[in-house]
């Protein structure tokens, strides 16, 4: 990767995740380190892990009764939070809420494990 990018989430289609509905910037990058998606989290959130990606979760919007379940821990969130998930930590957001993801490295769908 040698040129800046651009991502335009207005032009990044949604994908279904065991989260909600995701748009995944910088996936397509040859070379990028990691990937931006804005997430639309569902109350049904299922619970998964990842095995070789960390993931920060930033809380743009959410409910006051809002929580990460962490390995079966419930944790309390509001906007202007942030969780660092490292591989391997059981997670799911509980309650409606809209999120930054950092993924590093990227993404990969097939490091995507639910139990």
């Amino acid at each position: 990767m040698s040129r800046a990018v651009v991502a335009d989430y207005a032009q990044i289609d949604g994908v279904e995740c065991p989260c909600g509905v995701a748009r995944r910037a910088f996936a397509d990058v040859e070379g990028a380190p990691l990937t931006l998606h804005v997430t639309e989290i569902r109350r049904d959130a299922l619970v998964h892990y990842h095995k070789r990606i960390t993931e920060v979760y930033y809380f743009l919007e959410c409910q006051p009764e809002a929580m990460m379940e962490l390995d079966g821990e419930p944790v309390p969130v509001r906007p202007g939070m942030a969780v660092m998930i490292p591989p391997g930590v059981r997670h799911r957001a509980v309650g409606e809420m809209k999120v930054i993801i950092v993924a590093h490295p990227k993404f990969d769908p097939a490091d995507e494990w639910l139990d």
